[in-house]
């Protein structure tokens, strides 16, 4: 009798997995958020958590226009998920956490952490309101292939945090603001056609790149722009001794302090970093007064910085994709109705 009952269980198990498998029209993948209540759901966290993790098909979240002031966190196990917003200026995830907010810390001060690999995001806004009170993070990202599109990241310090040491992020036309450090952490990370603007006489990055990576933070065809209250701005400090990042033909104002790079009052890390430059332009952009330590790229070794050549593997034995490589913008198509196909895992 127990030997029929087990074979049964193995068998119902084994239809279970394969009816989960096979059959991804009996899930969802598409979901839809609205303020006004026209939505599936009013809260981003709450489709989240409607979601199908590992799905069979790629997930799209449409997310009306509104400000949606909550906490959210999309997990490993949500693999493959687009974010689209209405519009970028009104499509706003907010929320006012800060190290130091009760048992709050640096990392956990996120309004929004995103962790599944494959992510995208389009046409959002993401902020951190806690306004100049010490690190308060608006982006925590360490998924993988992971791609912010037409999007902005408003804070002060600390506002993205490039989190990951084995992950790879793109930021393709982008807006991002802030104070001290406001973008750091170990990932690999590039920054293309973007708008970073500096509130704060400090540092734009503080990289914390992993032993052994080629690369960290790039910034290609960016334009950096400063408050006129700015006067003394650096490119980047090593938040750890193996930091890597770079600046090419990008616009650089004069608020750019003519040293470029910062130490973080350790003269070790001046044999270990790498920082580098290459053809920007501005009135920030002269390299006569550079630190002696900062490198400028020759036109051999600046072809070295291309998107496909920065987010290759390390080991020609695994395969990659071209997952950076958007060959169009995701329209905002609002499902005129809402269907609910079992969700389920």
């Amino acid at each position: 009798m127990n030997y029929i009952f087990s074979f049964l269980t193995v068998v119902f198990l084994f239809l279970n997995v394969q009816a989960q498998t096979s059959s991804p029209q009996r899930y969802k993948y598409v979901f839809t958020v609205a303020k006004d209540g026209t939505g599936e759901y009013k809260t981003i966290q709450d489709a989240i958590d409607a979601m199908r993790v590992y799905p069979l098909q790629p997930i799209t979240l449409y997310i009306k226009n509104g400000v949606y002031n909550e906490k959210i966190e999309l997990p490993a196990n949500n693999t493959d998920v687009t974010f689209v917003g209405e519009s970028v200026d009104k499509t706003i995830i907010t929320f006012n956490d800060y190290s130091g907010r009760g048992k709050t810390t640096t990392f956990t001060s996120f309004t929004a952490k995103i962790s599944g690999n494959r992510f995208v995001a389009e046409n959002i806004t993401f902020a951190n309101s806690a306004g100049p009170v010490g690190q308060a993070v608006a982006l925590y990202v360490d998924a993988d292939k992971a791609v912010f599109k037409n999007c902005r990241f408003l804070g002060n310090q600390d506002t993205i945090f490039a989190a990951g040491e084995n992950a790879r992020q793109l930021f393709l036309n982008c807006f991002i603001e802030g104070t001290t450090d406001f973008i750091f952490g170990p990932s690999t990370a590039v920054f293309q056609d973007c708008t970073i603007r500096a509130k704060s006489n400090s540092f734009i990055t503080a990289a914390n790149t992993t032993p052994g990576k080629n690369f960290g933070f790039v910034f290609l065809d960016c334009k950096i722009v400063a408050d006129s209250s700015v006067t003394k701005l650096y490119l980047g400090r090593p938040w750890r001794s193996q930091s890597r990042t770079a600046f090419l033909r990008c616009q650089l104002p004069n608020a750019i302090a003519p040293e470029g790079w910062n130490n973080w009052g350790n003269p070790e890390n001046e044999k270990s970093v790498v920082y580098a430059e290459y053809k920007n332009t501005g009135d920030g952009a002269g390299t006569t007064s550079r630190v002696p330590w900062a490198k400028q790229l020759s036109e051999k070794e600046a072809k070295n910085f291309t998107v496909e050549n920065i987010f290759s593997l390390p080991s020609a034995m695994l395969a990659d994709d071209s997952w950076f490589q958007l060959p169009r913008t995701k329209t905002f198509d609002w499902p005129s109705k809402a269907g609910q196909p079992a969700t389920g895992r």
